[in-house]
């Protein structure tokens, strides 16, 4: 079945189907609202705002119209704004790694050397994207981590495709940049292309 005739058969009174429509996309949301959340945070955080999203989608299903928006376009907008609204609760709207409770499962010395440099990497690149300004951050997760296209990503933040581009090329000139002094500048790109992949 297709979104669309799902959404049609829920909408006639077969809710059960809604977790079909769950099923899709939890995981791409899931992993959307984990990185607009910023590294630090919990990822109880993220799963609970997942929640939250599908909850506020069902209730406003009988609202949503096909002609407006993809059904997973709405989906990632409800999605955004709960997780801006989240973020606007908080006071500062950015945990530190010491005060999100992090620990590490393992002493360090029980890590391998390469998985320790390869979490160091990842650290850097989601730090530098986090310090994205938010359109350019949501942006580049949309493009990067979701793979959606640009008219999609447009859809979604409420901008034209021509903005979007503008966006990503900024996005991703600030990351190489701040990556520059870690991994030199020719290193700072091969190591963010490698990031979206893990």
């Amino acid at each position: 079945m297709t979104d669309s005739q799902l959404i049609r058969e829920i909408k006639d009174g077969n809710v059960q189907l809604y977790s079909e429509l769950m099923r899709r996309y939890q995981r791409k949301i899931l992993s959307f609202i984990y990185h607009m959340l910023k590294s630090a945070q919990l990822e109880l955080m993220a799963e609970d705002l997942c929640s939250e999203t599908f909850y506020k989608a069902y209730r406003s299903l009988h609202s949503f119209r096909e002609v407006d928006a993809s059904f997973s376009t709405w989906l990632y907008t409800i999605a955004r704004n709960t997780v801006l609204s989240e973020l606007r609760k908080q006071k500062n709207g950015n945990l530190s790694l010491d005060e999100s409770g992090y620990i590490p499962v393992a002493p360090l010395d029980a890590i391998p050397e390469q998985q320790v440099l390869q979490n160091e990497r990842m650290l850097l690149v989601r730090e530098a994207i986090n310090n994205l300004p938010e359109k350019q951050r949501s942006a580049l997760i949309l493009r990067e981590y979701d793979q959606l296209d640009y008219q999609e990503i447009a859809n979604i933040l409420g901008q034209t495709v021509s903005s979007v581009k503008s966006l990503l090329f900024r996005a991703r000139a600030s990351v190489k940049l701040q990556l520059e002094p870690y991994f030199g500048e020719h290193l700072a790109l091969e190591e963010y292309e490698g990031m979206k992949t893990r």
